[in-house]
């Protein structure tokens, strides 16, 4: 378990440590140790879980009926969204299953893996009129460098942007141009299935 956010200014220093780490700071048995920072912390403390590894991941990535995608939030590396330790998916989940498991390990091909994470997740979710590239749908587009499209987020240092990602079109704004953001904001929320 790596603890990504705290509430309490008391447990800040433990952002971005091991659970371990934490029961050895506080010190005592370890499930009190474990109670007392949910306690302390109203009741929730936003985790990173080790839970599968990489044969599992692999194997999960190759099932024709797998999408891909991430259950992280909209955060920054600066301002109000950029605090706490959050998991290195916030930044690297795209580019990294790009880079190393199309690229690198060969368990996708590019157009299969640019599948799941598009068509694939808005068809589950009901979203008819993105995933695609057609006449009248939105265009959300993504322009990477194969050779290069890598996740650069790691657990020590998660808010860290990916490389090899030229140009993102949200909604037709262009947002990202030539690796640098513009300042366009042009997203917002779908409403979806679930």
């Amino acid at each position: 378990m790596l603890l990504v956010s705290l509430s309490n200014p008391a447990y800040k220093k433990y952002e971005g440590k091991r659970m371990s780490e934490v029961i050895q700071g506080i010190g005592g048995d370890p499930l009190d140790a474990l109670f007392k920072v949910l306690e302390e912390n109203g009741g929730s403390v936003p985790t990173v879980y080790f839970h599968h590894d990489e044969k599992d991941m692999q194997y999960a990535l190759a099932q024709p009926f797998v999408s891909i995608g991430s259950d992280g939030s909209a955060i920054a590396t600066e301002g109000p969204t950029a605090e706490g330790h959050p998991h290195p998916r916030y930044f690297g989940t795209f580019p990294r299953v790009l880079g190393k498991y199309v690229r690198e390990e060969k368990v996708l091909q590019v157009e299969d893996a640019v599948r799941k994470m598009t068509s694939a997740n808005a068809a589950k979710l009901h979203l008819w009129d993105r995933g695609l590239l057609r006449p009248g749908m939105w265009a959300d587009v993504t322009v990477f460098d194969p050779k290069t499209v890598a996740d650069n987020a790691t657990y020590e240092k998660p808010q860290q942007y990916p490389g090899g990602v030229e140009f993102v079109i949200v909604n037709g704004v262009v947002v990202i141009d030539g690796g640098k953001h513009t300042g366009a904001r042009p997203g917002g929320i779908l409403y979806g299935r679930g």
